[in-house]
């Protein structure tokens, strides 16, 4: 299964050459150009042959959060920065597992509630007993990511490490299958660096300069205990945000979008979040501004190793994003 193979590849921010690889062959079939960019975006282009097409870039983030390896100590124990923003105490007796293959587990140097979500009282152990023994498998600025398996839950639930954004991935390469002859032009950018400051979306935007963006991306679901408050849960359809922590999405393309599920009985929720970004933020930035607008699903435990999703959302995500940029938008550049 696609999904499957898009969580379980390798893709922490800066290191996503494997996913890359990924989607690049999932998608070569249906694009009528491919490019890869300096930095290692993904740009797939479907071009539209409407009269009054626009200029639309749709992207998701290919990279994982993960954890860079700073020092080996004596005994063998490895040290490490994170790379995006990791849930230390979720993370501790968790596995990972770094690029070449070696597997490890999390532990603390201090009891759990000592830890206060500090990465530097965490280490991790591959069982080597010096640091001579270590470093035959890892170096420092090695990286690593959760080792978090692909599971299908009940009531078309399911849970695996980097959901965000491979669920995003995931939507736009459903979406493009979909796309015979679009009204757009549409640029389905796989960004990288998300996670670590929307760097690939960018530099992406300044090439492309669309008229307007949408990212595709998870946001936070507020429907199990101590998730804080807002309105997103998940089987409550497409999340069409309305705001986050990076960007406020322009009121036409909201309102298009919510007409366009409305006219295809699409279910959605508006989304709202207090805190955290996409790559709209970036798009919306980007060149001289941009109109941007998202496209969300709700997730529960965002960043952990067990990411937790609906796929009927999924699916209501996949429907809207391709009638949406098929669509003809009526407004001055």
């Amino acid at each position: 299964m696609l999904l499957k193979e898009l969580t379980q590849a390798f893709g922490v921010s800066g290191y996503e050459k494997e996913i890359r690889e990924v989607i690049k062959s999932a998608v070569k079939d249906y694009a009528d150009e491919i490019t890869v960019d300096a930095i290692g975006n993904l740009i797939v282009l479907k071009k539209g042959t409407g009269e009054n097409k626009k200029k639309i870039m749709a992207a998701a983030h290919m990279d994982e959060i993960g954890f860079q390896v700073m020092k080996i100590e004596d005994k063998g124990f490895i040290k490490v920065r994170g790379l995006g923003g990791i849930p230390v105490g979720a993370s501790v007796m968790n596995r990972v597992k770094f690029r070449n293959g070696t597997m490890g587990v999390f532990s603390s140097t201090v009891k759990i509630d000592e830890i206060k979500n500090d990465i530097k009282k965490l280490y991790i152990d591959i069982g080597a007993q010096s640091k001579e023994e270590a470093e035959k498998y890892v170096k420092v600025g090695d990286v690593a990511s959760y080792d978090g398996q692909y599971v299908e839950l009940k009531d078309n639930n399911v849970i695996a490490k980097a959901l965000d954004d491979r669920i995003g991935c995931y939507i736009m390469i459903e979406a493009l299958k979909k796309l015979n002859n679009p009204y757009n032009d549409v640029y389905f950018v796989f960004t990288v660096q998300e996670e670590v400051g929307l760097r690939g979306a960018t530099v992406a935007a300044e090439r492309v300069k669309p008229d307007l963006g949408i990212a595709l991306d998870v946001t936070v679901a507020f429907d199990y205990p101590n998730s804080g408050e807002g309105s997103n849960t998940l089987g409550g359809g497409v999340a069409i945000k309305i705001s986050d922590g990076s960007v406020l999405c322009d009121e036409y393309l909201v309102d298009e979008m919510i007409k366009c599920a409305e006219e295809s009985s699409i279910k959605y929720q508006r989304d709202i979040i207090d805190a955290g970004g996409t790559d709209a933020g970036a798009i919306n930035r980007s060149y001289f501004g941009v109109k941007a607008s998202g496209i969300s699903v709700a997730t529960r435990y965002v960043h952990g190793p067990n990411c937790f999703v609906n796929m009927k959302d999924t699916e209501a995500c996949i429907e809207l994003l391709s009638k949406y940029v098929d669509r003809e938008f009526m407004f001055e550049e």
